[in-house]
């Protein structure tokens, strides 16, 4: 199928737009509109877009800026309103407005002033013309009104093809307009209620195709997943939560009942821990580790720094120590004969729980029967590696963790296919972090604080954006601010130097040093995101905090608070955007890693939540994840009845519902994660 005037030329533009088909031509949505309805100027709000009729009440006045810039001015009267249209560089109109001409302006209000700063403009009443306007997202020589044009007669040709992939049952259902009406209304609308319902439309079905992937392989694993229940002792499980140093909250016990029933069912687990910072997840882990171990089977934990593998570690042996657990490490900075000696132990049997970074899935290492595979920060692992890991064993259960909150809209799309439990309370006892925000000309006040504290025996973590000065970005950088902090605090008290940089020992240098309390600053990137516990530590100083997302601020501050003192979080901050001040007011107001999230993708988006693109999230072309959280819930629903009913495969009307889950390779068995 060729479109009539796209020649090769064209198509190498469309093509950088991935756009080599007349399917893709026709579902190259626009990413905006512009609103070209007229309102009355009373009901139009400040800094709103607007377009307006008026009449022309003065002669245009014009002031020169040098050779190439100016402003010109006239007064129009809309309605009873007489305000100032202003229009920049566009002094060439002068000519062509005369006073008791009617003119159409389109532009920004200022209603404060009375004036329109105006884009657009056109003599006499164009309040005919189409009012709402699509703008396409283009590249190169390409410009939106050319991709429009190609679009309408791509429409004009090949619209009458469109096919509808949903039955009429669910179009009927919940009252959605036809495929082929929903690509022309996107393309074309007539008007803002063909739009909605042709967005509606759209919206559905991009989260129904997407949940039914996420659904149809959850059925294929459970039943590709059968015969390899864990037969766990349940009284040698009791008697090693028993004998914890303290006790377990409600939430936890709940959630451990949630796995370990898993474990023990005919199906294969593949389930995400998510809990707030400090709220026990690794407490979980270790239940659900030693529960494996007590079936016969062995336990892998796959974390993303060598720190968090060594913390892990150490607090695990502690934990498993009087039950006779064999644990052992493996890291890139394992080598030699004690990397070849764990290699050997953990393939023959000998190893009974295995902590470790990406080195667990490198080809050397096999076990003797993986029986329960946990990723601890799991989005920050690529799909391949959590793959690698999961198929060390033959169908072993899988449990994800996450400290990073995510948004239940964000869960339900991007973990579809997984089962998700909640740890939504933390243990007794633990002080709420106190959050303030300083801007720079502070730091003194800051430096005061922090010398308190310090006095007291405490110590400070200080997070700065960048290891180096940047020309690109104008932020204090850890090297310089751990040199300024040398200057004002030693030698009363010692300041040390962590960043992604340095050489493996040398972090464990000091990090040691740090937790002995030998460092009492420690000036870091975020590498001590994650994997840093330190009960002593009460200060958490974030440098240029809005640089940061709300997430990661908040993963920041759960470093300090882990201990019996008061700790604070103080966010050292001069946010030029609104964006950057609401993380900053945001951040002072809640300490509740959900309720952050949430506000976080709303102010963020959800491509950029994981500040990665492996966390299984699609780039939907007209759904938001955000805003049409009831489309996806009301989706997934759907999805998980029609996968899970017999009609669903064999009845002609879902055939096209049935040859896409084909395509995708979902009913082969092919991973989607």
């Amino acid at each position: 199928m060729e479109v009539r005037g796209i020649g090769d030329e064209t198509a190498k533009q469309l093509a950088s737009l991935q756009l080599y088909s007349v399917f893709d031509l026709l579902e190259h949505f626009p990413f905006r509109y512009e609103d070209y309805q007229v309102r009355p100027i009373e009901e139009i709000k400040h800094d709103e877009r607007a377009t307006v009729v008026g009449t022309v009440q003065s002669e245009p006045t014009v002031r020169y800026y040098g050779k190439k810039k100016n402003r010109m001015s006239v007064r129009v009267l809309v309605g009873h309103v007489l305000l100032t249209a202003v229009f920049f560089n566009r002094a060439f109109l002068k000519q062509q407005l005369k006073v008791g001409q009617e003119v159409t302006l389109t532009g920004k209000w200022d209603q404060h002033r009375l004036t329109l700063t105006v884009n657009e403009v056109k003599q006499g009443n164009h309040t005919e013309r189409a009012t709402v306007e699509p703008i396409y997202s283009v590249s190169g020589k390409l410009t939106s009104k050319t991709l429009k044009k190609y679009i309408h007669v791509a429409l004009r040709q090949f619209g009458e093809q469109i096919t509808d992939p949903l039955p009429p049952e669910i179009r009927e259902r919940y009252k959605l307009v036809s495929k082929r009406e929903a690509v022309f209304h996107l393309h074309m609308p007539s008007d803002r209620e063909a739009l909605k319902q042709a967005r509606r439309r759209m919206v559905y079905e991009e989260f129904l195709f997407f949940q039914l992937k996420m659904q149809a392989f959850r059925k294929v694993n459970r039943e590709q997943s059968n015969g390899r229940a864990v037969k766990v002792n349940e009284q040698k499980v009791d008697q090693f939560i028993a004998a914890l140093p303290f006790s377990l909250t409600e939430a936890q016990e709940k959630v451990a009942g949630e796995i370990l029933t898993d474990m023990s069912s005919p199906y294969r687990m593949n389930r995400l821990l998510q809990g707030d910072v400090g709220s026990g997840k690794t407490v979980v882990a270790a239940i659900c580790m030693f529960a494996a171990v007590t079936a016969g089977k062995q336990a892998a934990l796959m974390v993303p720094t060598e720190i968090l593998a060594e913390q892990h570690a150490q607090s695990l042996e502690r934990l498993f120590a009087p039950s006779g657990v064999r644990l052992t490490l493996l890291t890139g900075s394992v080598k030699g004969k004690r990397r070849q000696a764990a290699v050997t132990a953990v393939k023959a049997g000998d190893v009974d729980v295995v902590i470790g970074t990406h080195a667990l899935i490198q080809d050397d290492v096999a076990f003797h029967d993986l029986g329960l595979v946990i990723t601890d920060e799991q989005h920050r692992f690529g799909v391949e590696q959590r793959r690698a890991l999961r198929d060390k064993g033959a169908y072993p259960d899988v449990l994800f963790m996450t400290a990073t909150p995510i948004p239940r809209t964000l869960a339900i799309s991007a973990f579809g296919d997984m089962d998700v439990s909640i740890i939504n309370q933390m243990p007794a006892g633990r002080k709420e972090i106190e959050t303030y925000w300083a801007k720079h000309d502070m730091l003194t006040r800051v430096l005061d604080f922090m010398e308190k504290e310090l006095a007291k025996g405490r110590q400070a973590y200080v997070i700065c954006p960048l290891i180096e000065e940047s020309e690109k970005l104008d932020v204090q950088n850890a090297i310089d601010v751990h040199s300024i902090l040398q200057q004002h605090f030693e030698p009363r008290f010692q300041v040390g130097l962590m960043h992604g940089r340095l050489h493996p020992s040398e972090k464990d240098t000091v990090m040691t040093a740090f937790s002995e309390n030998k460092i009492r600053i420690l000036v870091s990137t975020t590498v001590v995101e994650v994997g840093v516990n330190v009960p002593n530590a009460t200060i958490m100083v974030i440098y240029d905090a809005e640089r940061f997302g709300l997430a990661q601020l908040h993963q920041l501050r759960g470093r300090v608070g882990r201990g019996e003192h008061q700790s604070y979080c103080i966010l050292l901050a001069d946010p030029k955007s609104e964006v950057g001040k609401e993380r900053m007011r945001i951040m002072t107001e809640t300490n509740d890693g959900f309720t952050l999230s949430e506000r976080d993708l709303e102010l963020r988006g959800p491509g950029d939540f994981f500040g990665a693109k492996q966390s299984g999230l699609p780039d939907f072309k007209v759904a938001d994840v955000v805003h049409d959280y009831r489309a996806l819930e009301t989706a997934r629903q759907d999805a998980a009845t029609l996968v899970n009913s017999k009609t669903f495969w064999s009845d002609p009307k879902y055939r096209e519902l049935v040859t896409y889950l084909q395509a995708e390779g979902v009913l082969d068995g092919e991973k989607l994660d």
